[in-house]
């Protein structure tokens, strides 16, 4: 009786690296149930007829199979894998086999489908294959000594590829990669390639550098840190603003050796950081097509981001996939920037969304699509903005495939942004002196809601509690349960907010109720999901939708009213409607936009539409096809 929790390696890599994955089990389970979830567990959704589990010991890359298949009788198969001594942990292994399907994939476009289907045997070599693949390409007059298979691996930091000997066993090949790990087997693929004569460039974007810079000074800093050598290194892009610059390498060693010295250097106490982008040939892809480009945040969603990573690498063209802590959104932008068409997916929380959406506000003008649809795969706390355009309420093992699906058949929708200025007209809370000058004023943009008072308190607890232990923080579970304790500590407070602030909307005094936190909301879910609006029909206000063009302004009078709004029994307490608002803040108030939190020194806030309404992928709630996407 009860449940058994096992170690599981996917090859010997994971067993020299003791790189593992737990998984738990029924004594009584099956060995079929055991492979399954073990296979479950590395997200593998082969046949799992296909894989057999080896004991551990210390003899582990020789030990017996656990599963018999060596002309054992097929009922040995259905008995339990726990005898009287269970080991504690297992191998995936593959079992051999005399032939197997494979994929070639071009190295250029082609039309009509992704990928050939090739059969291969114990005799199949890297050269017949080559031999039978070309015809079903049309081009079956070529030369075989104009083409190579490459062996690449999409791995979640860097793409690695080999070319294959002409002369190399490709059944023999796969064995050797599933023995090494199961899951590297699963992110590599075999690409066929037209041996070409062009010349070395290598484009490498570099971000961290300070903004605002010319061309002339950026190009002395890097002398000056990577010794960049200018017969060989030009700058072919400069974005001022966000402090980046893409340099053009004719030289590959010239360009690995920045590469890795980037890694380790600082500029103004600001780590660089590099990363290579591929050439986009926007001229051949064709009319009525839109790319996806993907934006991961392995931070996002404990470990689900770096799986989807993994995942998205190997049903895309793994370059299309970017992770954002590896030098942000402006790398994706600048690779998709001549591209005339294209979609965007964003994985990750609200936050991430924000940030990729400001980023694409900095570049829109550089782009030739400077509109593209963005959808969102939501793997924060709240997703509040994935609810409302009916993603759901956060990432859950759903396949990655489907959602790639969604995403293609989602609706074009248009969303509202707003411009928060915030102009402090008193030194900053804190300051060492009376006399020392007040913060300059900063613009913030806004997607979800703006909260002041009690609601942006909360966050701000939340925020400096993840700051003291950050490892801690890595469930939607936790999360919750945190700011729940947060919140029963603010319950016995009394404060009076409408005293301490002053409100206009669309040049209208505005007289506040009795309230502790006053929000302004963009989009009909606040704080994971509530209904802060509320459904009501009211004469004096508009139906609220994400594209109106109007904010609507709710008070709620503290922390049990949040509670309640959260649990459903409640709405806030509806003040205003309008597109242009200006709070006066009288002293220091807890301020938060779309979950980032701060205290706001006393002085103005504006708020204000900003610029062209975004389009946003909607979930459809049908299943439909669409064509030439």
């Amino acid at each position: 009786s009860g449940k058994q929790t096992l170690k599981i390696f996917d090859g010997s890599d994971a067993v020299k690296r003791n790189q593992f994955r737990l998984i738990s089990v029924p004594r009584i389970a099956k060995n079929e149930e055991v492979v399954e979830a073990a296979l479950r567990a590395y997200h593998i959704n082969d046949d799992q007829q296909e894989y057999e589990l080896q004991t551990f010991t210390q003899q582990a890359l020789l030990s017996d199979d656990v599963i018999n298949r060596n002309d054992a009788a097929e009922d040995s198969n259905l008995g339990s894998v726990f005898q009287e001594s269970v080991p504690e942990a297992w191998i995936i292994r593959a079992k051999p086999k005399d032939e197997e399907v494979i994929r070639i994939y071009p190295a250029w476009l082609w039309e009509g489908m992704a990928y050939i289907s090739l059969q291969v045997n114990k005799n199949s070599t890297t050269q017949t294959v080559i031999k039978e693949v070309l015809p079903l390409l049309g081009r079956r007059t070529e030369c075989l000594q104009n083409f190579k298979l490459e062996e690449v691996l999409m791995g979640s930091k860097q793409v690695q590829r080999m070319v294959l000997d002409n002369q190399e066993l490709i059944l023999s090949r796969l064995e050797d990669i599933r023995k090494i790990s199961i899951r590297q087997m699963n992110q590599t693929r075999f690409y066929i390639v037209e041996n070409g004569r062009s010349t070395v460039r290598v484009n490498l974007f570099v971000v961290g550098l300070p903004p605002q810079l010319s061309p002339e000074e950026y190009t002395n800093i890097l002398k000056d840190e990577l010794a960049i050598k200018t017969n060989v290194v030009s700058l072919s892009h400069v974005y001022q603003a966000q402090g980046a610059v893409v340099l053009e390498i004719s030289c590959f060693s010239e360009a690995e050796r920045i590469y890795m010295l980037v890694k380790d250097t600082t500029v103004n106490d600001k780590p660089l950081n590099a990363v290579v982008i591929p050439e986009v040939m926007a001229s051949k892809i064709p009319q009525n097509c839109w790319p996806l480009l993907v934006f991961v945040n392995p931070k996002s969603g404990g470990l689900k981001g770096r799986d989807l990573l993994y995942c998205f690498r190997k049903l895309l063209n793994p370059h299309q996939v970017f992770e954002l802590t590896n030098g942000g959104p402006l790398p994706g932008f600048h690779m998709f920037s001549k591209v005339p068409s294209f979609r965007v997916l964003v994985c990750g929380g609200d936050g991430t969304v924000g940030w990729v959406l400001g980023a694409l506000e900095e570049i829109r003008h550089k782009l030739v699509c400077s509109e593209p649809s963005v959808a969102i795969l939501p793997l924060g706390t709240g997703n509040d903005l994935g609810r409302v355009l009916r993603w759901g309420a956060g990432y859950s093992g759903e396949d990655p495939y489907s959602i790639l699906i969604s995403v293609d058949e989602a609706d074009d929708v248009l969303m509202d942004r707003w411009t928060i200025l915030l102009d402090a007209e008193e030194p900053a809370e804190g300051a060492e002196n009376s006399m020392a000058e007040p913060e300059p004023p900063k613009i913030v943009m806004m997607n979800n809601y703006c909260g002041l008072g009690i609601d942006a308190e909360l966050s701000l607890d939340f925020h400096h509690a993840r700051e003291e232990e950050p490892g801690k923080f890595n469930s939607r579970f936790h999360n919750k349960g945190v700011y729940v304790k947060v919140g029963l500590q603010k319950i016995s407070h009394t404060r009076n907010l409408h005293k301490d602030i002053k409100l206009q909307v669309d040049q209208r005094e505005v007289e506040l109720p009795n309230i502790e936190g006053l929000i302004f909301i963009n989009i009909p879910s606040w704080g994971s999901g509530a209904d802060l609006w509320g459904t009501d029909s009211d004469d004096r206000f508009e139906k609220p939708r994400i594209d109106d063009g109007l904010l609507e302004v709710v008070g709620v009078t503290g922390v049990v009213h949040m509670g309640q709004v959260q649990s459903g029994f409640r709405s806030g307490i509806r003040i205003a409607q309008g597109s242009y608002f200006r709070v006066t803040l009288l002293k220091p108030i807890p301020v938060q936009v779309d979950g980032e939190p701060w205290i706001q020194a006393p002085g103005q806030i504006i708020i204000s539409a900003a610029g062209p309404k975004v389009h946003m992928l909607k979930k459809s709630k049908q299943k439909k096809k669409k064509t030439g996407s």
